[in-house]
């Protein structure tokens, strides 16, 4: 029982991760019906100026608590103008264009992305460093770190928060408006440019803070990181539901939990073979499963509380 309580504490704190990543993707989804394969790179971006914001910090003789907040502070705006550009410039001119067209555009930004991070940081991993004093927590047997409750209650804050803002604000209800019908909300007041430019903003937030933490939770960043994270993320929201906020919160903690379920007993029942180094696995195959037999997701598209 402690093995199975500890991989599933690591799933949640694993689930976090992927469930705010996959907010990204179902916000930008949910008003436009598009597929932004570009905002696992806004992951990496604000990973790797966390990092490297860190790095120029370090032995500065800064509280670490200082170190991490200008950190952030650093990453958000830098991913929200990301965001605002990436819509502005490759998005909004195509938004009437064939579904084709946009979606290659997305994997072109995606690339774009990747090489300019490779430009400035070069192609070896920058490794986080060495601010946070790790403590361990032991849990009917299991094993939890400071840094993996700190990830799980700030994750779960932002989801949270977004909730509000989407539930009860009235840029939420504008964005509620505009995911049912962009040319009727258009008719009612409501900016559909701003709130679309809104949304990819936000998202973009969300992916910086979503990098810095993947990269505490990692020890370090690279250029490719965004990659293979926001295929999982993709996958979270397609499980929950994609264009349903609740539905990525609930595949991201699903996909951290069966991956690392996965990860711990079915790589000790194939003696290794099927173990941690393969865990990307399970991961796709729950893509392929829901595909074939739900394409909805769990919790399908709700039109009400997209955004």
């Amino acid at each position: 029982m402690d093995i199975l309580l500890q991989q599933i504490l690591n799933g949640l704190v694993l689930g976090s991760l992927y469930a705010l990543v996959a907010l990204g993707y179902t916000m930008v989804y949910g008003i436009l019906e598009l597929i932004n394969f570009a905002h696992g790179e806004v992951v990496m971006l604000g990973a790797l100026i966390a990092l490297a914001v860190l790095g120029a910090l370090a032995g500065s003789g800064l509280p670490p608590a200082a170190m991490l907040a200008l950190a952030i502070a650093a990453a958000v705006p830098i991913c929200v103008a990301t965001g605002f550009l990436i819509e502005r410039i490759a998005y909004r001119p195509l938004r009437n264009a064939p579904r084709l067209a946009p979606l290659i555009t997305a994997i072109g930004v995606s690339i774009v992305l990747q090489n300019l991070a490779m430009i400035i940081w070069g192609r070896q991993y920058v490794s986080f460093p060495p601010v946070i004093d790790l403590q361990i927590y032991e849990l009917a047997g299991a094993t939890l770190t400071n840094l993996q409750v700190a990830i799980f209650v700030v994750a779960a804050s932002i989801m949270a928060g977004l909730l509000a803002l989407v539930r009860g604000t009235r840029l939420g209800r504008a964005m509620r408006a505009t995911a049912q019908n962009r040319e009727v909300a258009g008719l009612m007041g409501v900016d559909v440019n701003r709130v679309i430019s809104a949304t990819f903003m936000i998202g973009s937030g969300l992916a910086a803070v979503a990098g810095f933490l993947v990269a505490a939770y990692y020890g370090l960043g690279h250029y490719g990181m965004g990659f293979m994270l926001g295929l999982k993320a993709f996958t979270a929201a397609v499980l929950g539901g994609i264009g349903n906020i609740p539905g990525a919160m609930l595949g991201g903690l699903l996909l951290g939990v069966i991956e690392s379920l996965g990860a711990g007993y079915i790589g000790d029942l194939t003696g290794g073979f099927l173990g941690s180094h393969y865990q990307d696995i399970f991961a796709f195959l729950v893509l392929i499963l829901v595909l074939v037999l739900r394409p909805s997701g769990l919790l399908g598209e709700r039109v009400a509380d997209r955004a």
